[in-house]
């Protein structure tokens, strides 16, 4: 049955359409804009600037390192400000970093490989993974409640939640690879998955899709909390990676005198934070996700222990490797070019991040 079109205030039409205009504007003339701005000011094979002048602010998207950095007072150890946003996930932070509100991200393998094939220069600045990747997986397959899918080869003829900007594209990928099954021989069903991954916990539970990656942390658990009485269930996928975890950033940031310097000091801070944090596993699921966030303490305790036994390498050999794996996977299958993993990293923060990292693994205080 035919649903009656909702009324609109008068004028919200000629409103609507000017909007929509603006924003095309803006979308059209963004590269242009951006490359103008990386066209100046400090060239990308530069040294990094070691002196942060007066008034520079970095607008960062993390909301976990913001706590840890203001539980520790971090902030005030800077010589800059940090402005946080409530920005998380890929697809926003993309489209943070294109409507030019955004220095910093965070993210997994596929949304700086991603932006630069929407046409957003980024590069990364640091890099974490497992330390002890050997049975740890970050994502695994929600499984709908009456899909009949028991293995990974039951996925044949199936359909599973596809996002080609996040992670979740190359875990879909790799996973029919791994299995011998045919791209034409499942369907991929387009659609974004929240951080929280609810919109793909709820395709499955509502039966939209068969299949669905979702992370192996509280998203999955909930997921058979609630429906596994109906027969959902969890599966594995093959073996690969699918760990490792990005700062990355506009390349009109690095080509800022002042932020670039700023960048330099925030890496190193980020990378005391991921220390921190695995030694400090309790006090962030009771300060951030218990105290913060409002989440019962058992499920705090498992969000807080997903993100800790994770390492920063100082070197970034085995980093491209894993970017590199992730644009060879998506990129024939999404009709994107093929990209040197090496270009998307700026060389200059190699070892910034894992430094610190390893000196406070030694001293924690």
């Amino acid at each position: 049955m035919a649903q009656a079109a909702a009324r609109m205030p008068r004028g919200s039409a000629a409103l609507a359409v000017f909007v929509a205009v603006s924003v095309a504007l803006l979308i059209l003339f963004a590269p242009a804009r951006r490359a103008a701005q990386a066209a100046v000011g400090l060239p990308l094979a530069a040294p990094l600037p070691q002196r942060v002048p007066p008034d520079v602010v970095l607008r960062v998207g993390d909301p976990v390192t913001r706590w840890v950095f203001e539980h520790n007072g971090w902030e005030k150890e800077l010589p800059f400000r940090i402005e946080w946003a409530e920005i998380t996930g890929g697809p926003d932070v993309t489209e943070a970093f294109h409507a030019g509100v955004l220095d910093v991200g965070f993210g997994a393998s596929v949304p700086p490989i991603h932006a630069v094939w929407t046409g957003i220069p980024v590069r990364i600045i640091a890099f974490r993974e497992y330390a002890e990747r050997s049975g740890r997986q970050a994502y695994v397959f929600g499984i709908a409640p009456r899909a009949k899918i028991r293995t990974i080869a039951d996925l044949r003829g199936k359909r599973i939640a596809f996002s080609p900007s996040q992670v979740q594209a190359q875990v879909v990928i790799e996973t029919l690879r791994a299995a011998g099954i045919p791209r034409d021989q499942v369907t991929l069903v387009e659609l974004p998955s929240s951080i929280g991954g609810d919109v793909y916990s709820n395709a499955l539970a509502s039966g939209a899709v068969d299949a669905a990656p979702i992370r192996n942390d509280l998203v999955a658990q909930r997921y058979l909390r609630d429906n596994g009485a109906r027969g959902a269930r969890l599966l594995e996928h093959p073996t690969f990676r699918d760990d490792g975890g990005n700062v990355y950033v506009p390349e009109a940031a690095l080509t800022d005198p002042g932020k670039a310097a700023a960048l330099r000091l925030f890496a190193a801070y980020w990378g005391r934070a991921q220390a921190w944090i695995n030694a400090h596993p309790e006090d962030l699921a009771r300060g951030y996700y218990a105290g913060q966030r409002g989440l019962p303490l058992d499920d705090a305790r498992m969000l807080a222990k997903y993100i800790t036994n994770v390492s920063v390498p100082r070197r970034w050999k085995g980093a491209i490797a894993y970017e590199q794996a992730a644009i060879d996977t998506l990129g024939p299958e999404t009709g994107r070019p093929r990209l040197d993993a090496a270009t998307l990293f700026d060389h200059r923060f190699e070892s910034i991040a894992g430094d610190a990292a390893a000196t406070d693994r030694r001293d924690p205080s």
